[in-house]
């Protein structure tokens, strides 16, 4: 039988948690430096970028905490699961982070990550913490929404 061929831009790993503890201001798309045990594991999906987060040092961007598994078949020249991978971004872009960071309350996050003509991408947002009474809101929204979307497809 053969093997379905993954889509580009299929998301290998999602952050949900995100849009709904984070309002997205703006989004980046991003390169990921990775070893070669590394990308094996991301184009299997052993990937986590729930806990992730991103750090402007040295002019560099930086992911930290986000989990990719050993490869199986990695032997001695597997990757430290945790360590911090660079992100490939234009200077004015990481200037640009630099100076939303620097203000009060906001954070980068991870949003997904694919695969683009072959190379890992992670699609970074800008974000603010969401109250509680705004997750509340989000809640009730989505519920509407498929209320709505429950009725409509009864009507057809």
């Amino acid at each position: 039988m053969a093997k379905k061929k993954r889509r580009t831009n299929d998301a290998l790993a999602t952050n949900n948690k995100a849009r709904y503890n984070y309002a997205i201001a703006e989004t980046y798309e991003a390169g990921i430096e990775l070893t070669g045990t590394e990308i094996k594991s991301v184009r299997a999906s052993k990937i986590t970028i729930g806990d992730g987060f991103v750090q402007v040092r040295n002019g560099q961007a930086w992911l930290d905490n986000v989990h990719i598994s050993p490869f199986e078949q990695g032997n001695r020249f597997n990757h430290d699961p945790l360590r911090s991978r660079r992100l490939l971004l234009h200077k004015k872009e990481i200037d640009t982070l630099q100076a939303a960071v620097a203000q009060q309350g906001k954070t980068i996050v991870p949003l997904r990550v694919y695969l683009k003509h072959g190379f890992a991408k992670v699609l970074i947002g800008v974000a603010t913490g969401k109250h509680n009474y705004d997750k509340r809101e989000t809640i009730k929204k989505r519920d509407q929404d498929r209320d709505l979307h429950r009725t409509m497809k009864k009507r057809y």
